[in-house]
C-alpha cells in the first residue's frame, strides 16, 4: 500500500498568500501533478480524502482554499447552514483570482522532480472551476463533477465559462448525475457538444438514477455505483 505525506502549506498569487493541502505518495511516484478543487464547503474531510486518493495512486495532490480571501481555514458540512454559507463564499470568488490561484498550485507542484504532466479534478462550484481552469496552458487534463452554472454563469461575472472551451488543449472528462436539479439536460447536452468539436477525446459521463454530489461518500446523495465508474474513469485519464 502506498505510503502518503500529507501536510499543510502555502502558495502565492500576486503576493497573497493561499492555503494549501498537499499529499503525496512517498512509495509510488506518477508523473501527474493534480490540482483538486473544492465543493463550495470548503476543504473539509471529503475533499481531503480525495486529494489522499489520488496520492495514494502516485500522483502529487494538492488542494487550494478558494475561499481564502473571504474566510480563511473554512469548512463547513452538508447540510442547509453549509450549503448557505458556502453559496455565500462562492459568490465572493472570480475567475480572475481562481485561475491565479490554481497557477499557483501548479507552479508548487511543477517543483516536485516526479511531476511532468498537470491534471485538475473538481466537485460541484470545483466542477465549474476545473472546466475553468482546463483553459490554462499547463493543464494537460481535467476531470469536471457535476460543474454547475457552467453555460451561464463565470465566477464574478462576465462571459459564460462555456465560452472558454476553444482554449482547452487537454482532454476533459465531464460527470453528470441525470437527476442532479442543479444541472438540467439540456446544460450537459450544450457541453457535451462544445467539448467534443473541441476535441473529439473530451467525454461527458451521464449516470442514470445519480443526484449532485453522488461521488461524495459523506453525502446523502452518493451513489457507490457511479462514484466507483467514475474513479476508474479518473484513473484512466491521468494514466
Amino acid at each position: 500500500m502506498s505510503e502518503i505525506t500529507t501536510k499543510d502549506v502555502q502558495i502565492f498569487n500576486n503576493g497573497t498568500a493561499i492555503d494549501a493541502y498537499l499529499a503525496i505518495s512517498e512509495t509510488e511516484q506518477s508523473p501527474w501533478g493534480i490540482v483538486v478543487l473544492q465543493e463550495i464547503f470548503g476543504i473539509n474531510p471529503h475533499i481531503q480524502d480525495v486529494t489522499k486518493r489520488l496520492a495514494s495512486q502516485g500522483y502529487a495532490a494538492i488542494a487550494p482554499a478558494l475561499y481564502q480571501r473571504s474566510a480563511p481555514g473554512f469548512q463547513a458540512g452538508y447540510n442547509a447552514e453549509g450549503i448557505n454559507i458556502g453559496r455565500q463564499y462562492k459568490d465572493q470568488t472570480t475567475a480572475e483570482q481562481l485561475l491565479g490561484d490554481i497557477q499557483a498550485a501548479i507552479d508548487l507542484l511543477k517543483t516536485l522532480p516526479q511531476v511532468q504532466k498537470i491534471g485538475t479534478i473538481g466537485f460541484c462550484f470545483g466542477g465549474h472551476v476545473a472546466y475553468l481552469a482546463a483553459s490554462l496552458d499547463s493543464v494537460n487534463a481535467t476531470a469536471s463533477f457535476y460543474g454547475a452554472g457552467i453555460v451561464n454563469s463565470r465566477p464574478g461575472g462576465g462571459e459564460p465559462t462555456l465560452n472558454v472551451t476553444p482554449e482547452i488543449k487537454g482532454t476533459v472528462y465531464a460527470f453528470f448525475g441525470t437527476e442532479d436539479p442543479s444541472i438540467p439536460p439540456e446544460a450537459v447536452e450544450a457541453i457535451e457538444k462544445a467539448l467534443t468539436q473541441q476535441n473529439p477525446a473530451n467525454r461527458v459521463f451521464r449516470y442514470p438514477g445519480a443526484e449532485h454530489g453522488f461521488f461524495c461518500d459523506q453525502r446523502a446523495s452518493y451513489n457507490k455505483e457511479a462514484a466507483l465508474d467514475a474513479w476508474l474513469k479518473v484513473k484512466s485519464l491521468f494514466s
